[in-house]
């Protein structure tokens, strides 16, 4: 079982991130990651490329769910107004 300061560390080791908040506990959380690299991709792209850093804790049971918000600093900006 994983704790959200893992996922988020696992997140941050994988990709740069300008924001990123993990929340929950036992199997389900939840993410919002702000980066750059999200720049120029669909939504789909991008959840994909935070489960993919996370592959192998999904393939082990070690997480189970993960549901996200995956956005570019121009989004958050717009969303923060």
């Amino acid at each position: 079982m994983m704790d959200s300061e893992q996922i988020k560390q696992i997140i941050a080791d994988g990709l740069r991130c300008e924001v990123l908040h993990v929340e929950g506990e036992g199997e389900y959380f939840q993410a919002l990651v702000v980066s750059a690299e999200f720049a120029g991709k669909n939504r789909v792209q991008r959840q994909q490329m935070v489960n993919n850093l996370l592959r192998t804790h999904f393939d082990s049971g070690a997480l189970h769910s993960l549901s996200m918000k995956t956005i570019t600093p121009g989004e958050w900006s717009v969303l923060r107004g």
